[in-house]
């Protein structure tokens, strides 16, 4: 009798680990400049659904190649569109890529003896400007393109400092590895930094656009709806005011 209720114990447990957990969770991959308006939205979007979400935050080519290694990434909120077109085309994504925001450059610095401008960046003042790197960041291509366009690139090529990230381009400055550099618009109205150092937007007829795209990767395709649930949300008018407060744009 004690062995038959220890057989029905043991198959009880088993059949409660074997039942799905209730709890869907989403595993979000996002660019760096997204860091502090996708927590926001994200706790919008989770208060109106009860879906949770785990965001992993990288470069849009990083994230890129971990997708492309096999990466468990539900969504992936790219820094532009090359990269998310990349996917599309490898067919690891269910459709293609589509803007949701346009970004906003930056030239931030922390020191109270720069003013952020263009021509500053020659001063001998400045010994390092840091950026994102080009070859995955899209925010660092933009801030090449914008020193190519005025002729400083050759000039001030010494200067520069490469980060991974946006995310650790925000290091460099705030720490002030760099004197000055570019970052995303959405870093200096973040509540973090909103305040802290001094900032001036560049003129976007000197970059191409950063358009920024959403797509839904394969993974678990066919497990529910969390995914596209997501994908409408961005495009949803909360989410959109949400992005405006950040320097966001919705122009096409």
């Amino acid at each position: 009798m004690k062995f038959r209720r220890f057989s029905v114990s043991l198959l009880l447990l088993a059949v409660l680990a074997c039942r799905p957990s209730t709890e869907v969770k989403l595993t979000i991959a996002v660019a760096a400049n997204m860091q502090y308006a996708i927590s926001e939205i994200v706790e919008a979007f989770t208060n109106k659904t009860e879906i949770q979400c785990n965001l992993i935050i990288g470069s849009s080519g990083k994230l890129t190649a971990q997708i492309k290694e096999g990466a468990p990434y539900d969504v992936f909120l790219s820094a532009n569109m090359k990269y998310p077109m990349e996917l599309f085309d490898d067919g690891l994504t269910t459709a293609p890529p589509k803007v949701y925001a346009n970004g906003g450059l930056v030239l931030w610095t922390q020191s109270d003896q720069i003013v952020p401008s263009l021509t500053s960046l020659t001063n001998k003042d400045v010994k390092h400007i840091a950026l994102a790197n080009p070859e995955i960041a899209p925010y660092g291509r933009a801030s090449i393109q914008v020193l190519r366009n005025l002729d400083l690139h050759d000039t001030l090529v010494e200067k520069l400092v490469y980060a991974e990230s946006i995310s650790q381009t925000n290091q460099f400055i705030s720490t002030g590895v760099a004197q000055i550099g570019f970052t995303a618009k959405s870093v200096v109205l973040s509540p973090d930094l909103k305040g802290k150092g001094k900032w001036k937007t560049l003129d976007p007829k000197y970059y191409d656009p950063v358009q920024q795209g959403i797509v839904l990767t394969r993974r678990n395709e066919n497990r529910d709806n969390s995914p596209q649930r997501f994908f409408d949300f961005i495009f949803s008018e909360e989410a959109r005011k949400i992005l405006e407060k950040y320097g966001y744009s919705m122009d096409e």
